[in-house]
């Protein structure tokens, strides 16, 4: 991903590409881990922190996330999601804070608005005791020269779902609860204290194995890594040891035809529905309105796990893996309650890091046959969902007119779109929901700027023939998998 946080990508995709190299070698032992990080961080000298031994103990924590495991502090986690607590410890634990531009006038207009107690003189100006204030924001509003500052943690606040607390000592929590793995925090904290669980050495130990391994990749993927087409990354994939590669697109294809056909009855019924594409939008609704989860929910399965499914009836041998921007298709491929869905996921930079550590670069290529439609293709965009959706009723022949559409981009839209639904004050017949801005493209693990994403996507979906969703799956073998969330585990 490009982004502001650079050197702190370029630590953790070191850090991951010397474990992806230490299983390809057949040694990923603790002897050899603790060589590594000698060899990265060899003192005496810290290069990012206040000493080395901090710097240390924090790679020894990504490196377990690079392994699949669980950081020290929170070994019974089942969230994808984890917060290294040696790395977060820099923010400051009060939200509230008195700058230098304090002038500690006489008037003390924030003291006096202050009802509990927490402001008093200091040395030089005033100061807030974090222990009693209750963030209400009196002080600040009160304050003539707005010497007083709202210091929210970037964490948080790009957290939809308000999952995200600290203790006294300053170290953020994840409260899984209400977490939906959405991995918005992930590059939004400037310490790089949070990070994913990785399932790199799985994959590389499958191979290594000689099971066929199938990658699955998402709609997004064309234009994220620039000029690299379908074909060229088929080609690099196959050059790391998979057996194959499918577009996931074909996978919504058939996540269209089913949702299309559930959006026709919910018409006749006069029932709003909402899709089901996107992981951290259905946990969204399952963990916050488990009424709408169960009455208003599309039932068709994702893209992913149609995909998946297809797959494993034509090759009942094969693991699949998805490759994408999400981080919570990672929680969604461990749903117990889904069977057939992928049995890893990995990011794009994931792919980069993986591609990196047995030095695999993406070369021109042309000999990859489009799979799924240019709707299909197109799921990835805010909108895609729902235009694809409707292509397909209008393929069945209704009329699609007055249909009425909530596309809902990003968190806040989402959680709108949801409370009127539940208020009954949604006007909309359906929502799709999408909670990265932009849709997929705009995912955490994207690989450019979004101006460069659709630059180079614009390119590559331009030459994708105008094919029929329903044209597209006819011949694919529908009676032998089910396309619905409720199936039963195989």
């Amino acid at each position: 991903m490009i982004s502001s946080d650079a050197e702190i990508l370029k630590l953790k995709n070191t850090i991951k590409e010397e474990v992806c190299k230490l299983a390809w070698a057949d040694n990923l032992t603790q002897e050899s881990v603790d060589a590594m990080i000698l060899r990265l961080f060899p003192g005496p000298k810290p290069t990012w922190r206040c000493c080395v031994y901090k710097e240390r103990e924090i790679v020894r924590e990504r490196v377990k996330l690079a392994m699949g495991k669980n950081v020290s502090t929170n070994p019974k986690s089942r969230n994808i999601v984890q917060i290294i607590e040696p790395a977060c410890d820099e923010c400051p634990i009060a939200t509230y804070m008195v700058t230098d531009m304090c002038r500690f006038c006489l008037g003390k207009a924030c003291l006096n608005s202050c009802r509990f107690d927490a402001i008093s003189p200091g040395d030089s100006h005033m100061k807030i005791d974090p222990a009693k204030c209750r963030e209400c924001g009196m002080c600040a509003s009160a304050c003539p020269y707005g010497a007083i500052i709202h210091v929210e943690r970037p964490c948080k606040k790009a957290c939809p779902m308000d999952a995200i607390s600290y203790n006294e000592y300053g170290i953020a929590n994840i409260n899984e609860e209400k977490c939906v793995n959405c991995g918005h925090c992930i590059h939004n904290c400037p310490f790089g204290a949070i990070g994913s669980k990785v399932y790199l050495v799985d994959i590389i130990n499958e191979i290594k194995a000689g099971k066929e391994i199938i990658a699955m990749v998402a709609p997004s993927i064309e234009g994220q890594f620039g000029d690299a087409n379908l074909a060229s990354i088929r080609q690099a994939l196959r050059k790391i040891g998979f057996a194959d590669m499918v577009e996931v697109g074909l996978g919504a294809d058939l996540t269209a035809a089913y949702e299309a056909r559930e959006w026709i009855e919910a018409l006749e019924e006069g029932k709003k529905l909402t899709t089901s594409c996107c992981p951290a939008f259905v946990e969204m609704i399952r963990k916050n309105y488990p009424d709408l989860y169960e009455k208003n929910k599309s039932k068709t399965v994702s893209p992913m796990c149609a995909a998946s499914r297809y797959l494993k009836v034509i090759k009942p041998d094969a693991k699949t893996v998805f490759i994408g921007p999400c981080v919570a298709k990672k929680k969604e491929a461990q749903n117990e309650d889904i069977a057939g869905n992928a049995d890893y996921v990995m990011t794009y930079g994931e792919l980069q890091t993986l591609m990196n550590s047995c030095n695999v670069t993406f070369e021109p290529a042309d000999d990859f046959e489009q799979e799924s439609s240019l709707f299909g293709k197109k799921f990835a965009s805010s909108g895609g969902v729902a235009n694809a959706v409707l292509e397909v009723m209008k393929e069945l022949g209704e009329e699609t007119e007055n249909v009425k559409l909530y596309r809902a981009s990003g968190g806040a839209e989402c959680k709108k779109a949801l409370l009127l639904l539940k208020n009954n004050r949604l006007p909309e017949d359906f929502i799709e929901g999408m909670f990265c801005p932009g849709g997929c493209v705009g995912g955490p693990s994207r690989r450019k700027t979004e101006i460069e994403i659709t630059k180079a996507r614009t390119k590559q979906l331009a030459s994708a023939d105008d094919r029929k969703i329903l044209d597209n799956i006819e011949n694919l073998p529908l009676d032998k998998f089910s396309m619905f969330i409720d199936s039963p585990k195989d």
